[in-house]
């Protein structure tokens, strides 16, 4: 408890994702002053980041400013940066601002919250040519990425060609890669017919790849079966017990040396632990688990560290699942514990996760459900993903802006996000050659060029700045 006199208590918050943000929402009203650290300037629903991917939702839908989600909470501030070493010794954070320039904090309590990056189980390599979908830089990249393919298999003449083009490959058969499969054949089947006349976008192929022994492992097998059937019926193909062994620029190849030509792989198979784990972990002499998560106690702080908190997919305990539900249960645990904390109250009951089951659509109209017992397809599924998912968006803006372009997208043909600029589809716009007219008199000598030296004194050649030392970097209090 805060004595009368004492200096405000500091918490830090390094990350925006659903753990930072429900564990910085539950201090609003203790005393304390609370700082978040994040590398963005937004916060991702990452749930629906798909749906940016191929063209129903546009950025803003699914990513609100940090700075807007505190605006109205008055001892919180939001600083941009990514958080790269932990000082659990003199409890400071470092963390690199745009430009490179680092700048550390202090802090009192810290509540690490920074989320996990995509494994690609060793074969890192592969990442240069499958990129995963984490970020709203993913999705658009990726959005790009369809739409083009069908640009260029109506300009290409060679068959294989067209065939290569119009193959998509998805790594992963869970939740985010079945909802991608069943969306780019809805794209292929229902959107794009009509527009081309070289192609039949209808016959792309959509290749669903996964080493498990079938699609959505964490639902329920009679659900998992349902939606296979219904990605079969859009003509998704499916392909489990199977391991990617290659990944290059022109395609994957599985099992027994098979190859699938195409140019859009996506990844969406396994996470792991930032490198910001593995510091933190040598700061505190944490352990960490296959993945780099750290392992925490059952009040989610680190072993022989009380004052650092580590939620969401960044911890483990108790094989918890990576879901949004964890992080949102978990961020909101640690903000009222460390209120209670502050104000003197007893720290309560260790952290226990109330599993509210899973749900994954499949396309439109169609979703699985499994509900504590209960379990729904098709529709009626469908319905409880839209109300869910509608619910958690973060402002009634999304909310209402989202669902002017689910009706576009669900009960029209239509995808309201399908602009991909030059830039994204690898265009140049052609430079004009100058164009130089007949001189009417004697020819004009062409000038000399004239040095920086013969024009008067040399520019200054600008010096790097030196590495900043431990004492050179700035700290923000």
């Amino acid at each position: 408890m805060i004595e009368q006199g004492q200096a405000r208590h500091r918490v830090v918050v390094v990350g925006a994702g659903f753990g930072g943000k429900y564990a910085a929402r539950a201090l609003r009203k203790a005393p304390a002053d609370v700082t978040v650290i994040n590398g963005t300037n937004h916060h991702v629903f990452e749930p629906l980041i798909y749906q940016v991917a191929t063209g129903v939702l546009s950025p803003g839908e699914v990513a609100t400013p940090v700075r807007e989600l505190f605006r109205g909470q008055r001892n919180t501030e939001v600083l941009l940066g990514w958080v790269t070493d932990v000082d659990a010794e003199n409890r400071t954070v470092t963390a690199t601002a745009p430009g490179g320039l680092p700048y550390q904090v202090p802090y009192d309590t810290l509540i690490v919250a920074a989320g996990t990056a995509q494994s690609y189980f060793g074969n890192d390599r592969f990442a240069a040519y499958a990129p995963s979908l984490k970020s709203i830089d993913d999705a658009v990249e990726l959005r790009s990425k369809i739409l083009t393919a069908f640009e260029m298999a109506e300009l290409a003449t060679d068959p294989a060609e067209q065939e290569r083009l119009l193959t998509f490959a998805i790594v992963g058969a869970g939740p985010t890669g079945v909802e991608l499969a069943g969306q780019i054949a809805e794209i292929a089947h229902r959107t794009l017919p009509g527009e081309y006349r070289r192609i039949d976008p209808a016959r792309a192929r959509i290749v669903l790849i996964d080493a498990a022994d079938r699609i959505l492992p964490a639902f329920a097998p009679g659900s998992s079966a349902s939606a296979a059937a219904r990605l079969r019926r859009l003509g998704v193909e499916i392909r489990v017990n199977t391991t990617v062994t290659d990944v290059d620029a022109t395609g994957v190849t599985v099992d027994g040396g098979e190859r699938i030509a195409t140019m859009v792989k996506v990844w969406s198979a396994g996470v792991a632990a930032g490198p910001l784990a593995a510091r933190l972990a040598a700061a505190t002499g944490a352990e960490t688990d296959r993945s780099g998560r750290i392992k925490v106690e059952p009040d989610l702080t680190v072993p022989g560290h009380p004052e650092i908190f580590v939620v969401g997919d960044l911890m483990s305990l108790d094989r918890l699942p990576g879901v949004a539900q964890v992080s949102i249960q978990g961020g909101g645990y640690v903000g009222r514990l460390i209120r209670r904390r502050l104000t003197g109250r007893p720290a309560g009951k260790p952290f226990h996760y109330f599993d509210k089951g899973n749900i994954a659509t499949v396309s439109r109209f169609s979703a699985v459900a499994d509900l504590r017992g209960l379990r729904l397809t098709g529709l009626a599924g469908w319905l409880l993903w839209l109300g869910v998912h509608w619910a958690y968006l973060p402002k009634g803006r999304n909310r209402a802006s989202s669902l002017i372009r689910w009706a576009a997208a669900f009960l029209g043909r239509s995808r309201p996000e399908r602009a991909v600029t030059a830039r994204q589809a690898g265009l140049a716009a052609p430079t004009p050659e100058p164009v130089t007219a007949r001189p009417a008199g004697p020819a004009t000598p062409t000038p000399k060029p004239v040095t920086a030296r013969q024009a008067g004194p040399a520019t200054p050649t600008p010096v790097a700045p030196e590495p900043a030392t431990a004492q050179q970097v700035p700290q923000l209090s």
